[in-house]
């Protein structure tokens, strides 16, 4: 059995000492780290490297929101209306609906809308109505709706996708051509006599919800000896059926639970009683062709056309 020398262990110790020194003094890489083994029977000592391993980066993927934009047909040929999914009016917005009739009432107090503005820009495009969670676009007769929609399309959902506000609110002056009502004129008050107060109850329960899902909305604008006035707004403001939906949709269901209503009137302004003139030539005309029995219908998913007793 060999023996080492004391004098020798020593020697090899201080050296081990003094090369484990500068080893730890040194500046330790994140990637790797020095390691020193000393064995008695080995000399000189055996210097090993070894690596440590990197952390794992976790990644985490961002949930993004699936946007969807329904495109669905109204009674009037001319109207579409579009539902982003997501609401259109803000949510202190007093009034049930609120409409765009020319470029400059889109820029104007106290209701601007930027998506407005372009979609009135758009070449053809008459009307801009807002409900409370869908859009409803009017373009002119002699447009076609193959050139107007695709860009329809882009702008609204571009403007959805955003995030901002598609109708802000300022102080200032209302414009013409911008046109809500200043609160809900179904809603109930307790001013309104009885006979009121349950025509309003039926047209906000059983008209409304058919009105609006053709794209529209409608107004009370009074009761006077028999007579029930309203407006229609939206894609049943120009529609050429609108008459007939007032007939034997509306005025048929009123007259039919409330006694005391003799007929329904529509408030119309010009444009509006141009498109009517117009529909009562075309019914006069449709009459002579096919007889009396022949009418035109509303033709829309809430069609009013027929009253269930």
């Amino acid at each position: 059995m060999n023996v080492i020398p004391r004098q020798s262990l020593r020697r090899g110790f201080a050296a081990a000492s003094s090369r484990i020194g500068r080893v730890c003094s040194a500046p330790i890489q994140a990637s790797e780290q020095r390691r020193t083994y000393i064995s008695p029977s080995q000399s000189p000592l055996r210097t090993q490297t070894t690596h440590r391993r990197q952390p794992a980066h976790r990644s985490f993927q961002v949930a993004k929101r699936t946007l969807f934009i329904q495109t669905e047909a109204t009674p009037n040929a001319d109207a579409l209306k579009f539902k982003p999914n997501t609401r259109v009016l803000p949510e202190d917005f007093a009034g049930t609906f609120l409409e765009y009739l020319s470029p400059r009432s889109t820029l104007a107090p106290p209701n601007p809308s930027p998506l407005a503005a372009q979609l009135l820009a758009v070449d053809g495009v008459s009307a801009i109505f807002y409900g409370s969670d869908y859009i409803t676009v009017t373009k002119a007769s002699d447009s076609e709706w193959g050139h107007v929609k695709p860009e329809v399309f882009s702008l609204i959902t571009e403007a959805v996708s955003s995030g901002k506000p598609l109708v802000n609110t300022i102080e200032g002056q209302a414009e013409d051509g911008q046109e809500t009502s200043a609160n809900d004129t179904l809603e109930y008050n307790e001013n309104d006599s009885e006979v009121v107060s349950m025509i309003k109850e039926l047209l906000e329960t059983r008209i409304r919800p058919a009105i609006q899902e053709d794209g529209g909305d409608i107004e009370f604008r009074g009761f006077d000896a028999g007579w029930v006035s309203l407006k229609l707004r939206g894609a049943c403001r120009t529609c050429d059926s609108s008459t007939v939906t007032l007939r034997n949709g509306i005025e048929s269901m009123l007259m039919h639970y409330i006694e005391e209503v003799k007929g329904v009137q529509q408030v119309m302004d010009q444009e509006e009683e141009i498109a009517m003139a117009e529909f009562a030539k075309f019914e006069a005309k449709l009459k002579e062709q096919k007889g009396a029995a022949a009418v035109a219908g509303t033709g829309g998913k809430g069609t009013l056309d027929s009253v269930d007793a």
